[in-house]
């Protein structure tokens, strides 16, 4: 609440807070709009959305509020706080006469970058009444399955997009990670399905997996194997997700007579709220659904969540499961168990970039810092040992113990990743445009490389290999590309500075930054030359003293590049 109080003191740029399912984002609405001045309206995609947002605010404050739904059955827009569903407002304009000077929008991850949606053309028309309007969105994924990043900026100094987005920044994060680390949210303990499961294999799209799923043999494998670990286990509260209205209808008659219901979008309205109460209030265990329960529900008993669906969205697979991570009484974990195949991580390191290939996959990375066992892509060997990892920054939290009792804490700042600044060699995100402590520019490793190679005398090299040598107390780094050229390098490690300049260059990076070390001999480095990160390129620049030969100094090394130029290691277009 403050970081947002704090963000719009400062300038109007529409702001984005990310919290997990199950962080109180109602509460944070409710404490927003109690503090804010003015007239405020929240907005929500679904009706169950605006009565709890409603119900929590009322909670919170004396005063009184409005709800303009159509669902709900009102139209009040009298009132300094409203609560409306968005299509509902959008078709009631008339009533909206006085301007806004806060508009909060709850999953603000479907507010779509396209032209003519209901949402920018409500943001259009209360800008219009008021140009310093405030825009407020609360997310749990702040990104979408064709655009990315919803917001450009975050707040701890990185650039999500250079692509204009309705959201400039990103004032307060809160991850998954934390409030389970913290016993906010219950632990998940994630599983792919042992023995019965879809194949999806060669079928990627959402919309060929309705074929898949009609093979009732393999739905009734799958469902007679659910309920064995439901009744083993003695779970309370099951969700099913499945892929069509067909597949659930399928899925219902094999679950226990008189313990399941059907929700789907054809379910009335009544019968809806007839069939979650009694889920609620656990007269029965099962709830089949297609696509309808995934926000704006909450039953905190849910122990249990069964995919039997297919999805490219890991928006709607975090929301999947956040279904079952609310804290119960008795509720030690929730059991997420995937019989599709769909593979990913919730706790989401990289949501942006998505699985980097189709052999990566997730892989536990312990912070050589704090000790938090991070999930990050990754790859293995056939052992099972971490080859690699693509993770930047580790996701655990570091208290704050000045009096040696700390109730809360701050993210851990250990970069997996990093692109040192030249100017106080703070660590930054490789995305970073400027540091995060000094505020110096950061070089843009495309704009380096394209001047390099405009240079005459300039050489880069395209990293294909690298190879160490020991001569006496010096280190030599000779660099290979792929067409056969090589640039070479030296560390004189009896000289405190080219040590460390080895050290922060490498030493910092070893096994992808999960064992750095500080090596102090030649040898030390020779026998660590498999675990050594290669760089994509490396520049050198003709040393202007040798005027025969062409002798080339390494100014520039490039670790971790993601941009337009191809490493060795891609394959050429």
């Amino acid at each position: 609440v403050d970081a947002v109080l704090q963000h719009f003191r400062e300038n109007q740029a529409p702001a984005v807070l990310v919290l997990p399912t199950g962080a109180g984002k109602s509460l944070v609405i409710a404490e927003i709009a109690r503090r804010a001045k003015g007239k405020v309206l929240v907005l929500a995609h679904v009706k169950e959305l605006c009565r709890q947002n409603y119900e929590k605010f009322r909670s919170m404050s004396r005063e009184e509020a409005g709800i303009f739904s159509a669902g709900l059955g009102k139209k009040q827009a009298e009132h300094q706080v409203t609560f409306g569903g968005v299509q509902s407002v959008a078709r009631g304009l008339a009533f909206w006469e006085q301007p806004l000077s806060l508009m909060i929008i709850d999953e603000c991850h479907r507010v779509s970058g396209e032209e003519g949606t209901e949402y920018l053309r409500l943001i259009a028309y209360f800008r219009e009444k008021n140009p310093q309007l405030c825009i407020l969105g609360l997310t749990a994924t702040p990104y979408r399955l064709n655009e990315g990043w919803i917001y450009r900026r975050h707040y701890e100094g990185h650039w999500r997009t250079n692509e204009e987005r309705l959201f400039e920044k990103c004032v307060y994060e809160v991850t998954l990670a934390q409030l389970i680390h913290r016993g906010y949210l219950t632990r998940p303990t994630l599983e792919d399905a042992p023995i019965a499961q879809y194949d999806f294999s060669t079928h990627e799209s959402e919309g060929e997996q309705a074929f898949i799923v009609r093979h009732p043999r393999v739905t009734q494998s799958i469902v007679e194997s659910l309920v064995q670990r439901v009744e083993a286990q003695n779970r309370q509260g099951v969700m099913v997700f499945a892929a069509t209205v067909e597949h659930a209808h399928e899925i219902l008659q094999y679950l226990p007579r008189g313990e399941a219901a059907l929700i789907t979008g054809q379910t009335s309205r009544e019968e809806r709220d007839t069939q979650l109460r009694a889920f609620v209030d656990r007269q029965i265990r099962y709830v089949v659904n297609v696509a309808v329960l995934t926000t704006g529900f909450d039953a905190p008993h849910v122990d249990c969540i069964a995919i039997l669906r297919r999805t490219g969205s890991l928006s709607l697979y975090q929301q999947i499961v956040g279904r079952g991570l609310r804290l119960f009484p008795g509720k030690s974990d929730c059991l997420v168990i995937d019989y599709a195949g769909n593979g990913y991580n919730i706790y989401s390191p990289e949501v942006g970039s998505g699985r980097p290939d189709r052999e990566a996959e997730v892989v536990d990375v312990v912070c050589p810092e704090c000790g938090f066992t991070n999930q990050f892509w990754g790859k293995k060997d056939e052992s099972g040992a971490v080859l690699e990892h693509y993770g930047r920054r580790c996701h655990g939290e570091v208290a704050l113990a000045e009096d040696g009792r700390s109730s809360s804490g701050r993210r851990c700042s250990y970069r997996f990743r990093f692109k040192e600044c030249p100017s106080c060699s703070s660590e930054n995100d490789i995305a970073a445009r400027s540091c995060s402590t000094c505020g110096h520019r950061l070089v843009d490793p495309d704009e380096m490389l394209k001047d390099a190679l405009r240079l005459k005398d300039s050489l880069v090299l395209r990293v294909a290999g690298m190879q160490l040598a020991v001569q006496g107390t010096t280190l030599k780094i000779t660099y290979h590309d792929e067409d056969g050229a090589t640039l070479s390098e030296k560390f004189e490690f009896q000289h405190d500075g080219a040590r460390r300049a080895f050290n922060l260059a490498f030493g910092r990076r070893i096994a992808s930054g999960r064992r750095p070390l500080e090596l102090q001999s030649p040898e030390q480095a020779k026998a660590l030359e498999a675990h050594l990160p290669v760089p994509d390129f490396v520049v050198g620049q003709r040393w202007k003293k040798a005027r025969q030969a062409l002798v080339y100094l390494v100014k520039e090394r490039v670790f971790d590049y993601q941009g337009r130029y191809r490493r060795a290691e891609d394959a050429p277009n």
